[in-house]
């Protein structure tokens, strides 16, 4: 099964960041696409703040998940 939500796990895997740092940007990513605390944030909307291929990032993500 394809996943398309990213969690704080995920974002310090793939960036390398710390996971406090992982879920600031997160939280920024949230904020951004105008939701409340809480949501599940997308692959799509992750990508068009740092600018990443989503279809990389996807293929990251179901890479690992299988």
């Amino acid at each position: 099964m394809l996943r398309i939500c990213i969690y704080p796990k995920d974002v310090a895997r793939l960036t390398g960041r710390s996971y406090d740092a992982a879920k600031r940007l997160v939280r920024r990513v949230r904020q951004a696409a105008g939701k409340p605390a809480g949501s599940l944030v997308s692959i799509q909307e992750f990508c068009r703040l740092t600018g990443l291929d989503a279809a990389e990032v996807s293929e990251a993500l179901n890479r690992k998940a299988s």
